[in-house]
């Protein structure tokens, strides 16, 4: 299994990034994914989650209304659309694949907010 974050990177406050996830090494289409987060001094915590299908998808209550998670399982890639960050979004985020036997994660991508 490989999962390679992109996308990262300095925005303004209000500004907005996409960061894309390509996974590799599995039958991507058939599981759920994930992106988290880790501030600095903080756990890390999940963003936000999508079904295999991609017909749902769950969020942090911080997060609701600003992001969105997307697939395309045609090309093996989950995307992470930000809009309207804040100076609290920065923080490394990651693709994760995880479940009851399996637990696999990106490298990450820093994504900074400052102006």
């Amino acid at each position: 299994v490989q999962l390679v974050e992109s996308g990262g990177g300095l925005v303004q406050p209000g500004g907005s990034l996409r960061l894309s996830c390509a996974a590799s090494g599995f039958t991507f289409s058939s599981y759920v994914m994930s992106w988290y987060r880790q501030a600095p001094g903080n756990a890390r915590e999940l963003v936000a989650t999508i079904t295999s299908t991609g017909s749902s998808s769950n969020y942090a209550d911080s997060m609701k209304g600003r992001f969105t998670i997307s697939r395309d399982n045609a090309k093996n890639t989950v995307y992470l659309q930000m809009n309207s960050l804040k100076p609290e979004d920065t923080a490394v985020y990651y693709c994760a694949l995880r479940g009851g036997l399996y637990d696999y994660w990106g490298q990450g991508t820093q994504v900074t907010v400052s102006s």
